[in-house]
């Protein structure tokens, strides 16, 4: 009795494991079915869906450009910002127009440097093609090219050695890029300190020397740094995104769609990030600021120097904690960018495989459009980084303008001493909003 009882639970225990091996085998089946049209929905989405909502987020952003500009123009017909003594001794109405002014001919330089390097990029990609599928994978030992015979090998060395010098020529560009962009940079900062100063003595000494140590010292340096990017900036990084995405547009159509799939994501996100991170960066330079004043003050007599110190550490911790939530932001929108840049390979090892598989592209094809986004990532970086800059320096150049006409926002003690955020308690801040 007891034989039959542990015989009939073997045969239980095996009915179940062939069970769930039956069902193992029908779910590997099953996908081995619905693979090839899994990706085919996703060709057709990348095809068919990039371009759409591209061109939809494209439309959003010239309404919101459209948007910011008239503000723009309302703010500078506003009474209360009379920049007519700053303009006086040179600080133009917009950054842009100021670098124009003072260094119109070396901006041109920029520009032709910067154009030099496209054809240099295109070759250090298109080369490792050739290499993979012409040197290493070529089915004849012997090669030839207007009527020049190469052996394997030697196609091989004289490959690797044009890709050797194309290499060293765009990084050549490069340095000397970035060499003459610093030059520039650091004859509009002597420029913007000589300006400052001069205004500042002009009309009235504003704020006293507490607030323009700062000004000369500090802030002077990221707007005048910013003339050696404004205009190279975009053009190069730009042309360089642009001839990334020729490149792997004419390897394959669909993997350059699926390299800008991400794209229209980080153009819906990104920008509105920025904007918070703005309005914190124009709030700690006005406390900064008035932080200045607190401590340049004369010493106070015994009954205002409790009040005095009160104000001192109230503006202490207040910095403290813009800085803090400048950092959180800055992180938030860095960790977003990364992790949409990092998405992408994924799309490009999942179609780029397919398409390889059926014979549709070479296996160098595939490996240049992956070292082309390995680049690729680097401008589109590049450029959200330039954004980000661009918009710093257009807040710290305005409030330098308005800091030389005298028209700065100063903190009174009181309740009304920021207008972006108001001390709640000693340790939080909130927004007037909430």
């Amino acid at each position: 009795m007891k034989q039959s009882n542990s015989t009939d639970f073997s045969l239980s225990n095996m009915s179940l494991i062939d069970w769930l091996h039956e069902c193992g085998h029908a779910a590997l089946e099953l996908a081995a079915l619905t693979s090839s049209g899994f990706l085919h929905v996703v060709l057709h989405v990348v095809i068919y869906g990039t371009p759409a909502i591209l061109f939809i987020s494209l439309i959003w952003i010239a309404f919101a450009l459209r948007a910011r500009v008239n503000a723009r123009r309302a703010l500078r017909g506003s009474p209360d910002e009379d920049l007519h003594c700053a303009h006086a001794v040179g600080l133009s109405d917009g950054i842009f127009t100021l670098i124009l002014r003072r260094t119109r001919v070396r901006q041109a330089v920029l520009l032709v440097i910067a154009a030099a390097a496209m054809p240099t990029l295109y070759l250090t990609l298109e080369i490792p093609k050739h290499i993979v599928n012409h040197a290493i994978a070529s089915a004849s030992e012997v090669i030839e090219i207007d009527d020049v015979a190469f052996t394997q090998v030697e196609f091989l060395v004289v490959l690797c050695f044009l890709y050797l010098a194309s290499l060293l020529a765009n990084g050549s560009i490069k340095y000397w890029l970035n060499v003459y962009q610093g030059r520039v940079g650091e004859l509009l900062i002597r420029r913007l300190r000589l300006m400052v100063y001069r205004g500042w003595r002009r009309n009235g000494r504003p704020g006293g020397q507490a607030q323009l140590i700062p000004i000369i010292v500090q802030e002077v340096e990221p707007v005048g740094g910013f003339a050696g990017e404004a205009f190279v900036t975009p053009v190069f990084q730009g042309g360089s995104f642009l001839t990334l995405l020729a490149f792997m547009l004419i390897q394959d159509p669909v993997l350059g769609g699926a390299a800008l799939m991400m794209l229209p994501i980080q153009l819906v996100v990104i920008p509105p990030l920025q904007r918070r991170i703005n309005d914190l960066n124009r709030a700690r330079v006005r406390e900064v600021r008035h932080l200045g004043g607190l401590l340049g003050e004369s010493q106070p007599s015994a009954e205002t120097r409790l009040r005095h110190l009160q104000q001192m550490f109230t503006s202490v911790r207040h910095v403290q904690e813009l800085r803090f939530r400048i950092f959180k932001k800055k992180f938030l929108m860095k960790s977003s960018i990364n992790f949409l840049n990092n998405l992408v390979p994924f799309f490009f090892y999942l179609i780029g495989g397919y398409l390889v598989i059926q014979g549709q592209i070479s296996f160098g094809a595939l490996v240049a459009v992956l070292a082309a986004h390995k680049d690729f990532s680097a401008p589109l970086r590049e450029l959200l980084m330039y954004y980000q800059v661009k918009e710093d320096v257009r807040v710290r150049y305005r409030e330098m303008q308005k800091f030389v006409a005298g028209v700065a926002v100063q903190h009174p003690p009181g309740p009304d001493r920021d207008p972006l955020y108001v001390i709640d308690s000693p340790l939080a801040i909130v927004s007037p909003s909430k």
